[in-house]
């Protein structure tokens, strides 16, 4: 059976995300880890791990972003999800999140630490139904929004690319 986005959306009780779509928090481990344990970059203690859902409908995107901990999407329900991950160096790897693996898609997709990152559906009147898990945990405090004119001067071979996906 083939739900719509607003389904989604209403039974999920999904919230509007400052990076563009919908979320809302599933899981917020109990464990704390301390600061000492933690990479470079984290500011504070974090939790083990956090869970999101995640919807995005045609038309929107989710801007480039990056966190200081790995994040593993997974995929649920409605249309492929593309990925752009840009990393340090300016490689471009573009993930397909979705379940037709005769089309390279994957059921999972992993974001590397500090990695910038953006998203959208590319079937028209489509969405994608996701969720996002990262350890360690989630905290506003780790993530930055792209500003478009410092990441396209960074990465000038992505240029249009950044321009289509930040604010």
């Amino acid at each position: 059976m083939q739900y719509s986005a607003s389904w989604w959306r209403e039974k999920l009780q999904l919230q509007s995300h400052v990076e563009g779509g919908a979320f809302r928090e599933t899981y917020r481990s109990e464990w704390m880890l301390d600061m000492s344990t933690l990479p470079a970059g984290m500011t504070g203690n974090r939790n083990a791990s956090t869970c999101i859902y995640f919807l995005l409908e045609y038309g929107e995107f989710s801007a480039f972003h990056r966190i200081a901990a790995d994040e593993i999407w997974h995929f649920y329900d409605g249309h492929s999800l593309t990925i752009y991950e840009i990393e340090p160096g300016g490689n471009l790897i573009t993930h397909k999140l979705g379940r037709d693996f005769e089309k390279g898609e994957r059921l999972q997709v992993i974001i590397t630490a500090g990695n910038w990152f953006a998203s959208r559906t590319e079937v028209e009147g489509g969405y994608a139904l996701t969720g996002c898990t990262v350890a360690p945990g989630f905290d506003f405090a780790d993530f930055e929004l792209a500003e478009r004119a410092p990441l396209q001067a960074a990465y000038p071979q992505h240029a249009g690319l950044i321009a289509e996906l930040t604010r």
